[in-house]
């Protein structure tokens, strides 16, 4: 049980992630099917029907994911209760989050056996009643449903909220089905005229909605950058951003195409593509959001905007040279136990994986992970620099550059968990018990992959099979799941403040990557200027990663 609560937080949160994509997903194919597909029918060509038929199908599959993963985090919340609470099963299942779950996933599920069938009115406006009962049941485990005080305009501005992010980003798919299956010019200017129609009422839910939580849950600019709820509000804004630029371009695409039907719709599909990607990573950050407790609750222990200046002020030189490992407090704290071991005295141990034990750390532990962030700092920015080289004629031989993140991996394996195997005394898979090595260890297999398959991309020539995809792909997914990451930090203030560097960090992972993914699939013009923000978002991370300090 104790390693089952040490892994808790870290799944509860991709479990959320997985729910709220799932369920955004299925709210906007109905969205889609109710609000423009049907009434555009009439006036649509005989492929509509192919995409109606399509968009069901993805209906089916995303209202059957949702009801799974809700049981999942079911079960999940409900161990974490009788475990730490001493409950009985049946104590357990009184608690609101389970009645809630259990709707949602019944809900889920009768969607899923409708998808398919014949859509008569009453259908409809039963499939209607299912997803609106499916948004007041997550709406009441949010932290709208916990205020102690007014609840409504929390509760309201949280289902605009949830509604517009449904119908604009759940609805990608799709459009992007809609985009493909339709041959006619025609079907794509009245498709895309309805979906910015519908892409901007979203919006204005969206910020409506957000600036009434951010006002409430935040509550005062120092807590923007002083609690962990106010960075991750503002990654999620960053990430919402980024969103609105895509969406803009294509609305112009959408607007030309209005006037002049034979408006090459190319960029349209691979905007819609990527914003579908950074859609889901913004859906992460707010799963990363239920997990925190709002700003406006802590009062203590915020960081001051002076604590983050000194932090993030950059000092030179950067720290090159590791210390010794019998430094380290693991090293210490287990020459003190074999110590005792030897006079046949009772000593705890050091640190065991799983247990959630949470070591002190010393002047040795600090340099030991400045050295790691700054070594690997170094490698990023040598990878960016080699991918801007290859663009010049003189620097082919720069498109090895894909090789630097096995060294990277083989660095990152060795130096970044000093407790685990082959520095450290536990072994690999003994080691994987704490939730904090097991994402490290994550995001080194998927350095090696990404790696292993864009440097045969390079020098193999596969710059437009599916293999060149796995690169782009695998680092947005990294830097998605960088919101997600933690440290097990005694120090709330030095957590905060480790994670305001990391957030950056995931930020410019999600922007190099849908980058590189725009690069390959599109020609041209915009083609190139993709080619040359992606080696320069990864030259960011370097530089922030050199800069990182942990006192």
């Amino acid at each position: 049980m104790s390693l089952f609560l040490d892994i808790f937080g870290f799944l509860s949160v991709v479990l959320r992630g997985l729910i709220l994509t799932s369920q955004t997903f299925t709210l906007g194919t109905l969205a889609f099917l109710l609000v423009l597909l049907q009434p555009l029918e009439p006036w649509l060509s005989v492929e509509s029907a192919k995409t109606g038929s399509r968009c069901r199908t993805f209906l089916l599959i995303s209202s059957f994911l949702l009801g799974i993963f809700t049981l999942c985090s079911l079960v999940l919340n409900a161990l974490a209760l009788v475990g730490t609470l001493e409950l009985s099963w049946a104590e357990a299942a009184g608690a609101g989050f389970v009645r809630a779950d259990l709707v949602i996933a019944a809900c889920a599920f009768l969607i899923a056996l409708l998808a398919r069938a014949s859509w008569k009115t009453s259908r409809l406006l039963f499939l209607v009643g299912l997803a609106a009962v499916i948004l007041i049941a997550q709406l009441s485990v949010t932290h709208a449903a916990s205020r102690l005080d007014l609840r409504w305009p929390y509760l309201v501005s949280g289902g605009l909220h949830m509604l517009g992010a449904a119908v604009w980003i759940g609805g990608l798919p799709c459009f992007l089905i809609a985009l493909n299956l339709c041959q006619d010019p025609v079907d794509w200017k009245l498709i895309g005229r309805r979906y910015s129609l519908m892409s901007m009422a979203s919006v204005g839910a969206i910020l409506v909605g957000g600036i009434v939580m951010s006002i409430g849950y935040i509550g005062s600019f120092e807590a923007i950058y002083g609690t962990a709820y106010g960075v991750m509000t503002s990654a999620k804004v960053c990430l919402l951003l980024m969103l609105l630029a895509l969406g803009a371009f294509n609305f112009f695409t959408v607007d030309r195409l209005r006037r002049d039907a034979s408006t090459p719709i190319i960029r349209l599909k691979r905007f819609a593509e990527v914003e579908i990607g950074i859609g889901a990573a913004v859906i992460f950050a707010a799963a990363s959001l239920t997990s925190l407790p709002p700003g406006v609750d802590l009062a203590q222990d915020r960081v001051s905007w002076s604590e983050i200046v000194e932090r993030f002020t950059p000092q030179f030189p950067i720290r090159l040279s590791s210390p010794d490992y019998d430094k380290l407090t693991v090293a210490e704290l287990q020459r003190k136990i074999a110590a005792a071991d030897a006079q046949r005295t009772t000593a705890p141990l050091a640190y065991v994986p799983g247990e959630g034990t949470i070591l002190p750390r010393n002047a040795a532990d600090v340099a030991w992970s400045e050295f790691n962030h700054h070594w690997a700092g170094i490698f990023v920015i040598l990878i960016g620099l080699l991918a801007l080289i290859q663009h010049f004629r003189w620097g082919r031989w720069a498109r090895h550059w894909p090789l630097l993140f096995l060294a990277m991996a083989m660095f990152l394996f060795f130096r970044a968990d000093e407790a685990a195997w082959p520095l450290g005394q536990f072994g690999f898979f003994e080691s994987l018990r704490d939730p904090e090595i097991a994402q490290h260890r994550i995001f080194v297999l998927l350095i090696v992959v990404f790696g292993l398959f864009e440097w045969r991309v390079q020098v193999g020539g596969l710059r437009k099979s599916k293999a060149a995809l796995v690169f782009p792909l695998t680092t947005a997914i990294g830097g998605a799941l960088l919101l997600t990451h933690s440290h097990a930090i005694a120090n709330i203030k030095d957590q905060l403040l480790i994670e305001m560097s990391h957030t950056p960090l995931a930020l410019c992972g999600i922007l190099a990557g849908w980058a590189r993914w725009l690069e390959l699939r599109l020609d041209g013009r915009a083609s190139r200027i993709a080619s040359w923000i992606w080696p320069v978002a990864f030259i960011l991370v370097g530089l922030i990663l050199l800069d990182y300090r942990e006192a």
